[in-house]
């Protein structure tokens, strides 16, 4: 018999360091192909982007599993019924009206990007015995970097010309004032977590600096979306789901992360076949639209996942 916590703290430290080994490779990847085939070249960043976004739609689709761990059908049913209906009516919001939608949808991402990176980093303190959490010091920057950086740097413009050009003009020209308030939140947390010997997790604030820095915006989103948010969730989730807890009996953290990964594969699929048919329905060019159609249903699913997940960062904190 394996000690359950030991082999828990070995996949929070695995899952740590291959999401900011992802972070790293791809700020490399970025300043190589913007050196090579230009900054203004989309292909290998679309490449990019829907490779990062495809590892990170799974991660939400256990949202039901979670939150109702063995619930009667129609309880479930339910459950998906309401879930799938408040993202709906976000997809509606974003696309009737963009500009506001969107603002909201970069708010709400930033909080909850920073709430759920800082409960992370509080379950892997509880499970090391650490005392010292900085979860209040590190939410911030964690939250605003990925998120406000790479709509508001002088690269965003084209990006989301291509994406939607309704979205241009979303900051209503205060960059200048959102990249000092970002800077500044991220200076005083750096500040902050070097006070406290926080190292490693001053390096996790520099590495989504550098990423929202030198990446193109789609790349930055989706990179930091999928291979360090949805990696780092997914860790999370393996406490909450039988078969990965059977697994750390074993001894197999790596089991127990992909127990976590394989029951939110489906929606994968589902996501990208609801694209295509919303595509349709928008009677829009699917080669012209596809990422952006997809950018909006993940972020309307953001609405209910941040709902649900709320309760989870909560406990998660309060250790």
């Amino acid at each position: 018999m394996f000690c359950v916590i030991d082999v828990k703290l070995r996949l929070f430290n695995r899952v740590r360091t291959l999401s900011s080994a992802a972070v790293a490779i791809a700020t490399v990847l970025s300043l190589m192909f913007s050196q090579w085939l230009g900054s203004e070249s989309l292909g290998w960043q679309l490449v990019l982007a829907t490779i990062a976004l495809g590892i990170g739609i799974p991660h939400g689709a256990m949202d039901h599993l979670v939150t109702l761990p063995k619930s009667a059908p129609v309880r479930m049913a339910l459950f998906v019924i309401i879930y799938v209906a408040i993202a709906l009516l976000a997809i509606y919001a974003i696309l009737r009206w963009n500009v506001w939608g969107f603002i909201f949808v970069v708010v709400m991402s930033a909080i909850h990007f920073g709430i759920g990176d800082a409960a992370f980093l509080s379950e892997k303190d509880s499970l090391d015995g650490s005392s010292r959490s900085s979860a209040w010091l590190y939410a911030p920057a964690a939250g605003l970097l990925p998120v406000a950086i790479p709509l508001v740097n002088s690269r965003s413009t084209d990006a989301l010309e291509k994406v939607n050009s309704a979205l241009i003009n979303w900051h209503r020209g205060y960059t200048t004032e959102i990249l000092i308030l970002v800077a500044a939140v991220t200076a005083l947390s750096l500040l902050a977590l070097l006070q406290r010997k926080r190292f490693r997790d001053a390096i996790d604030i520099a590495l989504l600096a550098a990423l929202a820095s030198f990446a193109p915006p789609l790349v930055a989103f989706a990179v930091y979306f999928g291979c360090w948010h949805a990696m780092r969730h997914t860790a999370r989730l393996t406490s909450l789901l039988p078969n990965s807890e059977s697994a750390y009996l074993r001894g197999r953290p790596g089991q127990a992360f992909i127990a976590a990964v394989i029951p939110g594969l489906p929606a994968l699929v589902g996501t990208f076949i609801f694209v295509v048919i919303l595509a349709g329905f928008a009677q829009q060019d699917l080669s012209d639209k596809f990422l952006w159609l997809t950018l909006v249903t993940i972020w309307a699913l953001t609405v209910p996942h941040m709902i649900v997940t709320a309760r989870l960062d909560r406990a998660a904190l309060s250790k």
